[in-house]
């Protein structure tokens, strides 16, 4: 399969390789998703496929407004509709019950709750509109690898797996939306992402669970990015703990030849004398820059295998640094450079 680039110009032939079941990746503010009819269980089955994503990891269902997501769901809470108000479109991706055979299992990974996204994307909006289906939206990537932030991270991956890119320049978040379970008592952050539990508390004026992010091997997830290894590259990344001392980062790398990689705020690489064979990328100035490099400059390690180590700085968990850190703890696979 010859994998087409399209432009916002050409959603129309976008629109009918979803209407013929094929996959079409597509841009959010947040990373590129893969997208297929939701209602048709033949394409669905081609994003696991394509992906090689596990088929108990469930597939976000993307809508191109509220009413899309009110064909499939139990009628929304008051608390929803005060979250639609203020977060769609946007990076809040909530769950819900949904209506008796409403979705495929294969959607849902064999549960009765989907969860669904409003991203805030005109040439998306667009494009589901003209499919006039919701498309389900994993991130458009090999199963594990670092999310797409552009559009050649995804021709990269899956050239040859998928029928088109509709290309829409780099992504502006950068991580993927917060998904938040409001199918339980009490409403629950499963991935953290851009919408902080502070931003959704202020709209429902009562706690939220913030713990949830994982769950065991027997256990089906309700939401992505809660079971499987994610957003790896091929070289090992170690986190960089806010107490740990980069001096000491820098001399661990000078005692060794090969080139190891070096992900860093701006204020710590201008700290530090680096060894001819440390590989210095920036993550900007704060937790906001760092949160939309971070997946960017990661496949950009990939680029060259050479590298084996990465050192990334970790920063306090708090706004959109939990969910930067909820990533990076992914990726390293919860190596820090102390262990070393």
């Amino acid at each position: 399969m010859e994998t087409l680039v399209l432009k916002a110009n050409q959603l129309g032939k976008a629109a009918e390789f979803i209407r013929q079941g094929e996959l079409v990746a597509f841009p959010t503010e947040t990373v590129y998703g893969l997208g297929a009819d939701a209602t048709n269980e033949s394409a669905v089955k081609k994003v696991y496929a394509a992906k090689g994503r596990p088929s108990d990891n469930p597939l976000i269902v993307t809508v191109s407004d509220v009413a899309m997501a009110e064909k499939y769901t139990q009628p929304f809470s008051d608390e929803a509709k005060a979250l639609m108000r203020k977060f769609w479109p946007g990076s809040l991706t909530m769950i819900f019950k949904l209506k008796p055979n409403a979705l495929s299992k294969t959607v849902t990974g064999g549960l009765d709750t989907a969860a669904f996204r409003f991203p805030n994307n005109k040439t998306t909006l667009d494009l589901i509109s003209k499919a006039g289906v919701p498309i389900v939206g994993p991130s458009a990537n090999t199963s594990g690898k670092p999310s797409p932030t552009t559009a050649q991270h995804v021709y990269h991956d899956l050239n040859g797996k998928i029928a088109a890119i509709v290309d829409d320049g780099p992504t502006t978040v950068g991580v993927e939306s917060t998904i938040l379970d409001m199918s339980v008592a009490t409403p629950s952050i499963l991935r953290p992402g851009a919408v902080t539990k502070e931003d959704i508390e202020a709209i429902i004026h009562r706690p939220v669970i913030d713990e949830l992010h994982h769950v065991g091997a027997k256990q089906t997830p309700k939401a992505p990015g809660m079971k499987y290894k994610h957003y790896a590259p091929n070289a090992q990344v170690y986190i960089v703990d806010p107490d740990d001392d980069w001096h000491d980062v820098a001399d661990w790398i000078s005692k060794h030849s090969e080139p190891i990689g070096v992900m860093a705020f701006d204020d710590v690489i201008h700290s530090i004398n680096w060894p001819d064979n440390a590989d210095v990328i920036s993550l900007g100035k704060d937790a906001k820059t760092a949160a939309h490099d971070l997946f960017a400059e990661l496949r950009d390690f990939d680029n060259h295998p050479a590298y084996k180590i990465i050192f990334t700085q970790g920063i306090t968990p708090t706004g959109i640094g939990e969910a930067y850190m909820n990533r990076l703890n992914k990726s390293a696979g919860q190596m820090h450079f102390k262990q070393l």
